[in-house]
Formats: C-alpha cells, sequence, structure tokens
C-alpha cells in the first residue's frame, strides 16, 4: 500500500489541563495535531472541576487545525473516537442541560465519604468493584452529591463519563465502555452489569447510568449540526473508545501480559498488562483496550501537576513560553548531582494514592541547606516524583508482580534526563515510544471499529515503535535505593504534621 492508499484517522483526548485532536495515518505517522488550554476551577478548597462546554469549544476550536496541519480535508478522515481521564462524571437533566461542572479524578471533596464507605462496605465495594474507594472514583462523589447537593442527584437523568458526553455532541447518542463502567466504581465487572447494589449503597438510581458497548464499536455518525460547528463531514463514523490510561498502555505498544507503562502526566502510574484482574486493596483494575486483557495499575496523584506546579513558581520568570521554560528547569537540573546534594521531594500537592490513600497528606521540600540552589530543587522534584513511582512499583512486587521492563508515556516522557532518572529508580529499562499521547490511541481505535485494523493488537503492533531505551546505571541505582529508604522515613515522620496541617482551620482576618 502507498502513502496514498492510506486513510487517515481522528483521536480526540481530554486531558487534565488541555484538549487535543490528532490526525493520524494509518501506518501511524501523525499528520497533524492541535490543543487548546482546559481551565480547571477549584471554587474550594481540594476541589477540581471543569465545564464541558469548555470540552466542546475545543473540539470547534482543534478539528479545523489539526486538519490544516496535516493538510488534509475534513472528508478525508475516516473515522473519529475519544479519550478522556476516567472518573469525570457529566450529570444531564431531562431536559439536556448540564447540571453543573464535571468533578475530575483528581477531586479531593469525597474523602470522609470514602471513609465512611470504607468502614461500612469497603471489603464488598472491593469483591463486586475490583477496586478500592478513594476520592479518585465516581461512587464517594455521588453520595457526596447526594449529600450535599440532593436536588442535583434527584434532577439526574442521564450520567455520562467525559468522552462519553463529548462524544454525544457529535452523534447525540448514549452509551460507555466498560473501562469507563469500571472507573465508576458502580460497575459488576464480574457479572458485566451495572450493580443495584453499589448504587443503593449511596441512594444512586441505577436508571441514570448508560448502556454498555466496546471501545472499537461504532456509535453513530457525525451530525449536520455537529459538523456545522467543529468543521468535520456529516456522516462520519464514530467509535466509542474508552479512558486515557487504557488507550494510552495500548498506544505505546504494551499489550501482552507482563508488559509493563510508566505515565508521567497529571498523575503518575505504574501499570502491568495481564490476563485478568489482581485484586488487591494496593492495587486498581481496568480492561484494556484489547479484547481479554486487564491492566492493573497504581498511581501517585501529582507527577506533571507538581512538574508544573514547580516551573511556574520558580521557573517562569524572564522564560518566553511554558515551554521554554520546562526546557530550561530540565537543563537546570542536569546540573545538579544525583540525590540533590540531600535534597528530598514529596509530591503530594493533593494528597497521595498509592500507598497511602491518604488525602491529607502534603507536598514538601526535607533537607535544605544555605548550598542548595534552583537546580537542586529542579532535580528534587524529578527525582521525588521518581521515587513515589518507585513506591508504587513495589505495590507489584509485593504481590509477586515484578516488572522488567516499562514504556514510558505522558508529557513527561520527553524529557531524557526524567526518563534516566526514572530507570535509574527503578531499576528497570524505560522504553521510549514513538508516540504517546492518548489522542494517538484513539485514531488507532477508530480504525477498528471501521475495519481498517483487523482488531486492536494487530492495530498496535502495526503502528507503534521503540525510539528510545534509558537503562539504569548501577552505581546510581544503587546510591537511589539508599535515599530512597530516606524518603520514605520522611514520609513517616511527617504524616502527623500533615494531618494537623490539613485540619488547621483558617487563619482570623483583620489585625496584623
Amino acid at each position: 500500500m502507498s502513502t496514498a492508499d492510506h486513510a487517515w484517522l481522528m483521536g480526540i483526548d481530554i486531558g487534565a489541563g488541555s484538549l487535543k485532536t490528532m490526525v493520524v495515518r494509518s501506518d501511524g505517522h501523525v499528520g497533524g495535531s492541535a490543543s487548546m488550554d482546559i481551565v480547571t476551577h477549584s471554587p474550594k478548597p481540594r476541589w477540581s472541576e471543569q465545564d464541558p462546554q469548555d470540552w466542546w469549544r475545543a473540539v470547534c476550536d482543534t478539528v479545523p487545525r489539526a486538519l490544516a496541519d496535516a493538510g488534509i480535508k475534513a472528508s478525508d478522515i475516516r473515522a473519529v473516537s475519544f479519550s478522556a481521564g476516567a472518573h469525570t462524571p457529566v450529570l444531564e437533566g431531562k431536559d439536556g442541560r448540564v447540571l453543573r461542572p464535571a468533578i475530575l479524578w483528581s477531586d479531593q471533596r469525597s474523602g470522609d465519604q470514602v471513609q465512611k464507605l470504607q468502614g461500612a462496605h469497603g471489603e464488598r465495594i472491593l469483591e463486586i468493584s475490583l477496586n478500592r474507594p478513594s476520592p479518585t472514583w465516581t461512587l464517594p462523589q455521588f453520595q457526596w452529591l447526594v449529600e450535599n447537593e440532593p436536588e442535583i442527584a434527584r434532577a439526574t437523568h442521564r450520567v455520562y463519563v467525559a468522552k462519553d458526553w463529548l462524544r454525544s455532541r457529535m452523534t447525540g447518542t448514549w452509551e460507555t465502555d466498560r473501562t469507563e463502567a469500571v472507573g465508576t466504581m458502580l460497575f459488576d465487572a464480574k457479572n458485566d452489569e451495572w450493580s443495584r447494589e453499589l448504587c443503593d449503597m449511596i441512594g444512586w438510581r441505577i436508571e441514570t447510568l448508560p448502556p454498555l458497548v466496546t471501545p472499537t464499536t461504532v456509535v453513530g455518525e457525525i451530525t449536520r449540526e455537529a459538523a456545522a460547528q467543529c468543521g468535520l463531514v456529516a456522516g462520519t463514523p464514530v467509535v466509542c473508545g474508552t479512558s486515557d490510561t487504557s488507550i494510552e498502555t495500548f498506544g505505546a505498544g504494551s499489550v501482552s501480559p507482563g508488559d509493563g507503562t510508566v505515565k508521567l502526566a497529571t498523575a503518575g502510574t505504574v501499570s502491568i498488562v495481564g490476563s485478568a484482574p489482581h485484586v488487591h486493596p494496593t492495587l486498581i483494575n481496568y480492561p484494556l483496550a484489547v479484547p481479554g486483557l486487564w491492566y492493573t495499575i497504581t498511581g501517585t496523584n501529582s507527577c506533571a501537576s507538581a512538574h508544573r506546579w514547580v516551573r511556574d513558581t520558580f521557573f517562569m520568570q524572564g522564560a518566553s513560553s511554558g515551554s521554554a521554560a520546562f526546557a530550561e528547569m530540565d537543563r537546570v537540573a542536569a546540573t545538579a548531582p544525583a540525590g540533590a546534594d540531600g535534597l528530598l521531594f514529596h509530591p503530594y500537592l493533593q494528597g497521595e494514592r498509592a500507598p497511602y490513600w491518604d488525602p491529607m497528606l502534603r507536598a514538601d521540600f526535607v533537607g535544605m541547606t544555605f548550598r542548595h540552589q534552583r537546580a537542586h530543587f529542579a532535580r528534587a522534584v524529578y527525582e521525588g516524583i521518581a521515587f513515589s513511582l518507585r513506591e508504587v512499583k513495589d505495590q507489584f512486587a509485593a504481590q509477586a508482580m515484578p516488572i522488567a521492563q516499562a514504556r514510558i508515556i505522558g508529557g513527561g516522557s520527553k524529557s531524557a534526563l526524567w526518563r534516566q532518572i526514572v530507570a535509574d529508580v527503578l531499576g528497570i529499562d524505560i522504553l521510549l515510544p514513538r508516540t504517546t499521547d492518548a489522542s494517538f490511541g484513539a485514531a488507532l481505535l477508530a480504525g477498528v471499529g471501521v475495519g481498517i485494523f483487523s482488531d486492536p493488537l494487530a492495530a498496535a503492533r502495526h503502528c507503534t515503535q521503540v525510539l528510545d531505551t534509558a537503562r539504569p546505571d548501577p552505581a546510581r541505582s544503587a546510591y537511589y535505593t539508599e535515599l530512597f529508604e530516606l524518603y520514605k522515613a520522611a514520609q513517616r515522620g511527617l504524616q502527623d504534621v500533615n494531618h494537623g496541617l490539613s485540619r488547621m482551620r483558617e487563619a482570623p482576618t483583620g489585625g496584623a
């Protein structure tokens, strides 16, 4: 098949801070892309929300620009598919209006609800949903809504997950895939159905939950109204898609049992592909985009988000752009020695998931002296996040699930320095795929849905390629293992302080 004979596919992904549209040729070549920032609102401490209408506005902005970047016409697109972060519900009333902003997976408001659920039903929730409650999941988010916004809960006619609501703007249809269903913590994975028992635990109506399809199902076509707004052609097939980490794992080529993946995105994760879920309180399980496979995953709440916070706080002055500031941070961090002269960073800017599952932990720099400069702080951030991922990886080792090597994805994977630090801290080979975006994987699933590829496995093997491998340096790995013990000891020592600070009342106003 010549280049001219290849089909064009489109993937659209809602990230934590931006929406990206990518145009991909059926040989895996990325023809063009465009992105637009999405604002996250925090009206109260520990809240994270977005306006779903912002997602649709971003689609209408990025689709024409991605087509122009690829130098193709809208009529060249054979199919479109979607991805987004899991656990982000959009609630619609009977009139089709969105009832409130979407609560993001990073939102921590439901900590009290998690404690109640874990105390009263923890073992049963794990048994049915295959996962342990935390503020990330939709189940405790919905319990928070029932308790704090009961009028919204009563008015909800349809529940969407983020990418499904966005896709419905194109097709007018209502459905989700099983990975997203598992991500709500309202799904009985063993019996392949929504769980009335889980819904009843929190007083949620099961009738509001969508029908189930596979990620590669063609769910509809782009309507004339949607086409007029976003710049695509009416009648273009639209494929369901799935959640971002599932689709990134698949798109990076981790498609065989035992394959590992490290993700340096807003959150940081480590996952391993298997033929079945591995149910344990410290691990999280989802179906993979490849039929018959699962990925078991756990992660740290603040990864690239912590990286970005440090960039914005210390490195934006004088920088021409955010990307230039990132490059400067990378350059400066490389000048500091491994271990940052004894400076440690715990990246708990939004509490922490594995292995602590503690929304009241706080970030810190530990071990500061007069000799520490910007370079040390920058390197400590890279290393601290890598140490947090080491704690995540150790959860797998404790369950006899070793990871010999891993493909690396997410925005942080662009940094050669960070990739090497991750390899040294984890003690494994880190492989960099040619393309790591969730929008890339979404485009491949679109191709499966319309028959360009025979199945997801064939698509991944045909279109993925490893560009670089970071191998651990034995001396640095040994050094980091020693430092890692101090990292854990510092976390233990500061835990009560963190809890006390999180419980502190606001300071009184007025006076000196």
